[in-house]
């Protein structure tokens, strides 16, 4: 059709103008309006991506659960394991298989995982506190711009920028890995001539390997509403405004016009001044601490909501496009960072909490269902970035002479007996989960991503061995760990659940911390090669669709589906009752880290992130003496590490 033919020959301005493939509202403006403009359109190459993520074969499934739960198991109970899972592949699971197989062959336009993994977000009905993630971002290197309002209005535009980018198409494709830097430009010249259903095919050829970014049109105007049994996750594209939060009082105002150009910066500064400088006092009960409760919980007291007459408030808290959380200060106990502050001054439903403190610290909310933390990573380092390098507003810019009183609206909520009530219980269950679940920070400053490198070992299989030797050097067990690994290289891909224990780090760990004096310096660098070696055979496996977790998740998700009884490979082996151990690390310079809560009561969160010469560590738990000791013997399994890879002897 026409619009197709002057998407490949006009310019993009010109095709923009005339309304070709970007988004609705948006149109092409002043320079300051967009973070990039990418050659390459951003969804160029979604169309021809790998259409599904692959469905192993059951006796592949069956070998790789096996393979993992070996190292955690005794003879006895291994035999026992084996048995269950031969008659699970032999009878109920195969035609389990075989339904799967189908209902894949007849929903070819997605990937096999998307409804179970989406479901298992939705239908979760614990706290958002206990799975949305919380992100703490560097401060800006300039100090002077560290000022709550001129970091608020920075990022609040960097956001706005981000969106309008992502919308008009002119955000950069995300890869897994690039092509060269000195054949890059000439790549993308070549390649946004290659039709979108051979677009991923062209890049394959100069190894590069494009993700699916489907989750990106989530990250703005989204929010999971509350329902009974099953959470419900809607995109508004149509909100031009965002929600401010200050003291727990919400306001509202408009940041893009009708034409679709974005407000500009010095009104979006008038107008947070406005908030900040508003002495409405915080509300006796405020709103945002239902979105902290059980969510059947507050599933009803939504619905109380609108019966009581705010369904429009609730419109407009769902269809903004971020909730930006003014707070007092950063809270003093650093041990629940992961609370950041005042809980009533949050609304967890969003896709995006951003959250500035006084001192101009800036943390971010991520709700999970919508998108997982590759996506959420990507999206906060861009708006980091370009918020610290191209600031809209300076220390010296002075806020716009304009009406801020009639721009900005405080909403106001209609409360009955029953719902003042629900506050209450909200914010006193608040008060019992900020003296539980915690975070230590740990630092490794003895080398990183590059200095492992040097020794051609996996960075990764590092890390994870490290956390392996410091839970046995703590509590003498091996136990359930998983790690995160996207699977975004597949169309609507989101991660497979990676199992990185393994009997090559079982016997490694045992050999550094067990049986130090038995082995020479050279056998145990031979034992680090052979976990890495091993890990990467993993990772490889995860990230091409042949991990097992998913695979065996979406037959238990149709086993349900069912009225009949669960096999015990569901109930007796462990697989979904949760991991003692669950980590999860991005490439993302510009986070500080990332936090999330343990995913079983007894257990730790692990986050790491890489530099080049050092390596940091986020750990949650229930426990603050049981987080410390375990950040303390990473910290010396680390150490360990890197004395064998320089071939020095163990003290």
């Amino acid at each position: 059709s026409c619009p197709r033919i002057l998407f490949w020959i006009f310019p993009r301005d010109f095709r923009l103008k005339l309304g070709g493939p970007s988004y609705r509202y948006f149109t092409v403006s002043g320079k300051n309006d967009y973070l990039q403009r990418s050659l390459v359109p951003t969804m160029h190459y979604q169309k021809s991506l790998p259409r599904r993520l692959p469905i192993p074969k059951l006796e592949d499934t069956m070998r790789r659960f096996l393979a993992a739960q070996r190292p955690l198991l005794s003879d006895v109970q291994f035999r026992r394991a084996e048995e269950i899972a031969q008659d699970f592949q032999n009878g109920v699971g195969r035609e389990l298989h075989k339904e799967l197989v189908t209902r894949d062959k007849l929903n070819n336009h997605t990937s096999y995982t998307s409804g179970p993994w989406l479901d298992m977000y939705l239908k979760n009905r614990k706290s958002l506190l206990d799975v949305n993630v919380f992100v703490p971002l560097h401060q800006d290197p300039k100090t002077e711009y560290n000022q709550q309002l001129l970091r608020a209005t920075n990022l609040t535009c960097s956001a706005l920028r981000f969106m309008k980018t992502l919308r008009a198409g002119l955000l950069e494709p995300v890869f897994y890995s690039e092509p060269s830097k000195s054949n890059q430009h000439l790549f993308e010249r070549v390649i946004r001539w290659v039709p979108p259903s051979l677009s991923w095919y062209g890049a394959h050829m100069v190894n590069a390997y494009p993700l699916d970014m489907s989750q990106f049109h989530r990250i703005s105007n989204s929010t999971r509403i509350p329902r009974r049994g099953r959470d419900e996750l809607v995109t508004h594209e149509e909100g031009r405004h965002i929600v401010v939060m200050r003291k727990g009082n919400m306001y509202v105002f408009d940041v893009v016009d009708r034409d679709g150009n974005l407000l500009k910066p010095a009104e979006i500064q008038a107008h947070l001044k406005y908030i900040l400088d508003d002495l409405t006092p915080a509300p006796a009960f405020p709103i945002g601490v239902l979105s902290t409760e059980n969510r059947d919980v507050w599933a009803h007291l939504r619905d109380k909501l609108v019966h009581c007459g705010n369904a429009d408030n609730l419109r407009t808290m769902e269809s903004a496009v971020f909730c930006l959380c003014l707070d007092d200060a950063v809270p003093e106990n650093q041990e629940n960072l992961r609370l950041m502050g005042n809980s009533c001054n949050r609304w967890l439903d969003k896709s995006f909490n951003f959250c500035i403190s006084t001192s101009g610290e800036f943390s971010a909310f991520s709700e999970h269902s919508w998108g997982d933390g590759l996506i959420g990573s990507l999206a906060l380092g861009g708006i980091h970035k370009d918020s610290t390098e191209r600031p809209q507003v300076h220390p010296a810019s002075a806020a716009a002479a304009v009406d801020s009183a009639a721009a900005v609206r405080l909403l106001k909520f209609n409360l009955d007996s029953e719902l003042k009530e629900g506050i209450k219980k909200a914010k006193d269950n608040i008060s019992l989960a900020e003296s539980q679940p915690g975070v230590e920070f740990m630092e490794f400053r003895k080398g990183g991503k590059e200095t492992l490198k040097k020794y051609k070992i996996s960075s990764d299989s590092m890390v994870q061995l490290a956390i392996q030797m410091g839970f046995l050097r703590l509590y003498g067990q091996t136990v359930p760990t998983s790690e995160s690994c996207s699977t975004a290289g597949f169309k609507h891909g989101r991660y497979e659940v990676m199992m990185p224990v393994s009997m090559y780090t079982k016997e490694c760990a045992h050999a550094f911390v067990c049986q130090r004096d038995q082995h020479t310096t050279q056998q145990l660098k031979a034992m680090l090669h052979q976990c890495s070696d091993h890990h990467r055979q993993l990772i490889r496996e995860a990230s091409s669709g042949q991990g097992f977790f998913c695979h065996l998740y979406c037959l238990y998700d149709l086993s349900t589906s069912k009225d009949q009884e669960l096999h015990s490979l569901f109930t007796d082996c462990g697989i979904l009752n949760g991991f003692t151990l669950s980590t999860s690390t991005v490439p993302a310079p510009s986070l500080k880290t990332s936090v999330f809560a343990p995913d079983v009561p007894e257990g730790f969160g692990v986050f790491y992130t890489f530099h080049d010469n050092t390596i940091f560590f986020s750990l949650s738990s229930f426990l603050p003496r049981s987080r410390q000791e375990l950040s303390q013997s990473i910290f010396k399994s680390l150490e360990d590490i890197f004395t064998v890879l320089e071939e020095n002897p163990l003290e």
